[in-house]
């Protein structure tokens, strides 16, 4: 049973690496790194991605590696999921309608002593996946001369995330991360002008590694306080292109998977900060404010700029009884908002992106093993001359599976 289990799981993770990388479809994943996809575990994404300070002792909280401590002794927690993905794009002529499943997320905790904690978890981190079909752009600007642009991007980043979490006091607890990024992005590009058909495929590969510190602290039972510091970074990159050019007298390849010179990443300085209350041992109540300093970087890109970016969080969950032997009364459900002012800026505008969603979670035993299910609405951008609109509606599903180590046997 045992060897069938660790087969299963190694399945799992083989399809997971081999799908990671397309978690979604956006125009918006032509910058930088891609789309950053925040993958979130649990009850998370149906309290409106928030967490940070969510003292979580029933699932996985990914938010904050402190959190880990909760998990109680002898327990092995293991958790997967997957989101569908149906997202509408407009500008001022059309609609399109796109539609993805992956897999988001495979993670394992458990506790090491009565005091740490440790978590292994693997996730997309970035996105590139966009066709952009026949962009006509000035050659200089005001001129009547033009070039014809044809791009198709896909790939994006892997994040392997190890945690480890200590408890000081009974009501300290303190977290540290590595988030080892790791992937490569793919960039083909047909330019024409007149009779003139330029060819550039590139790839580029990125590498990196982001300590994370982070901690909670209970101010009392009910209300606990969290913090997160992920530290600036710099992404390695190195690309690999091709470039040919076809007219009318023929076709030469210019540079034929030729190694060249790509510029590095930089993430920026992240601080978060987020609450939890509970109120009658049913009502819970949680909040996140994080901001990101994007223009302490220095970097742009082609079409865009990077600016600072403020992310607001806020959830609610409730349930009856945890103990009780009334099935309903053990589901929790949840609800949650999100506004993020976004990274982005192009044409003087930013991208931000605001959602709504709801979920439950659907216990299976009297251990902490549960369905959770969430679903989400929300836009991204704006329809301008430049820019497009997104709607998406997000379905997620995460199994968490409950296991007890360690436990003899009181009957034999």
């Amino acid at each position: 049973m045992k060897k069938n289990s660790s087969f299963l799981v190694l399945v799992f993770l083989a399809f997971f690496i081999s799908n990671a990388q397309s978690i979604s479809t956006s125009p918006y994943s032509l910058y930088g790194l891609g789309s950053l996809y925040e993958s979130n575990f649990g009850l998370i994404p149906a309290i409106g991605n928030s967490g940070i300070g969510l003292p979580s002792g029933s699932f996985i909280n990914n938010k904050n590696a402190a959190s880990l401590v909760n998990i109680p002794m002898n327990n092995f927690f293991f958790e997967f999921g997957g989101t569908a993905i149906q997202t509408s794009f407009q500008n001022n002529s059309k609609t399109e309608n796109r539609n993805n499943f992956q897999f988001s997320h495979l993670a394992f905790a458990f506790p090491i002593t009565t005091k740490s904690a440790f978590s292994l978890a693997l996730m997309p981190y970035s996105s590139s996946s966009f066709i952009i079909s026949d962009v006509k752009i000035s050659i200089i600007d005001g001129s009547n001369e033009y070039y014809n642009l044809d791009v198709i991007g896909s790939g994006g980043l892997n994040n392997l995330d190890l945690s480890y979490a200590y408890k000081v006091t009974n009501k300290l607890s303190f977290g540290m991360s590595a988030s080892v990024l790791f992937g490569s992005t793919k960039d083909d590009r047909t330019y024409t002008i007149n009779n003139t058909v330029t060819l550039l495929d590139k790839k580029t590969s990125y590498n990196g590694i982001r300590p994370i510190l982070s901690s909670q602290f209970k101010i009392d039972p009910d209300f606990t306080f969290g913090l997160n510091v992920k530290t600036p970074t710099k992404i390695n990159a190195a690309k690999v292109q091709y470039v040919a050019i076809a007219n009318s007298t023929g076709s030469s390849v210019l540079e034929s998977d030729k190694k060249t010179a790509a510029d590095d990443f930089y993430l920026p300085l992240e601080i978060g900060v987020g609450i939890n209350k509970v109120f009658k041992n049913k009502l819970s109540v949680t909040f996140d404010y994080e901001k990101r300093f994007w223009d302490a970087t220095n970097q742009s890109d082609l079409y865009g700029d990077f600016t600072n970016q403020q992310k607001f969080a806020l959830g609610f969950s409730y349930q009856k009884a945890k103990e009780s032997r009334n099935y309903f009364d053990r589901i929790r459900f949840a609800t949650g908002l999100n506004y993020d002012s976004g990274y982005l800026q192009i044409n003087n505008r930013k991208i931000d992106d605001k959602s709504f969603s709801i979920g439950l979670s659907l216990p299976f035993d009297r251990n902490s093993s549960a369905l959770f299910v969430s679903y989400s609405y929300g836009e991204k951008g704006k329809i301008t001359n430049s820019l497009i609109k997104e709607d998406y509606h997000k379905l997620t599903l995460s199994l968490n599976l409950d296991g007890i180590w360690f436990v003899k046997r009181k009957i034999d």
